[in-house]
């Protein structure tokens, strides 16, 4: 055990006492007061080495598992210019600053970074600036129209 880590140690010993099993009649042979005492902690072991058995399979299964494939980027995160997201967010004449918020919300949650893949961030960055430029702008006109809403 000596030169080994703590956990190595560990498995060593776990596999040395897998390895030994007892012969129920000498375990019968235990005539001390504390025999169920005694009983209850080795069967609480032995509980203890087989769920570690199950923990190392998890792992050893984990470990060949292939890994997902990549994200694939939806079609609308590709539509980066400034006409394409304004035909997204289709801005009409009549819209007030409760209309604006809610595509403003709408849009956010299809096209937030924070939300994507790392992979698809920039693109989606690009989309919000464009799409709050946008619906500023309108909110902008509006409040310039009608300086109470």
């Amino acid at each position: 055990m000596f030169g080994m880590s703590v956990f190595q140690s560990v498995l060593e010993r776990l596999k040395t006492e897998e390895e030994y099993e007892p012969d129920p009649a000498e375990a019968s042979r235990v005539t001390t007061p504390y025999a169920p005492v005694f009983a209850s902690a080795l069967s609480a072991e032995s509980v203890g080495a087989a769920s570690f058995g199950a923990v190392e399979r998890a792992y050893l299964d984990a470990a060949f598992v292939e890994p997902p494939p990549p994200p694939v980027m939806p079609d609308y995160l590709n539509r980066t210019g400034l006409a394409e997201v304004a035909e997204e967010l289709a801005l009409a004449d009549g819209e007030t600053q409760v209309t604006l918020a809610a595509k403003r919300r709408a849009f956010a949650a299809l096209n937030h970074p924070d939300r994507l893949p790392a992979a698809f961030r920039a693109n989606a960055t690009v989309r919000m600036k464009l799409a709050n430029m946008l619906i500023d702008e309108a909110s902008q006109q509006i409040r310039a129209i009608n300086p109470a809403a």
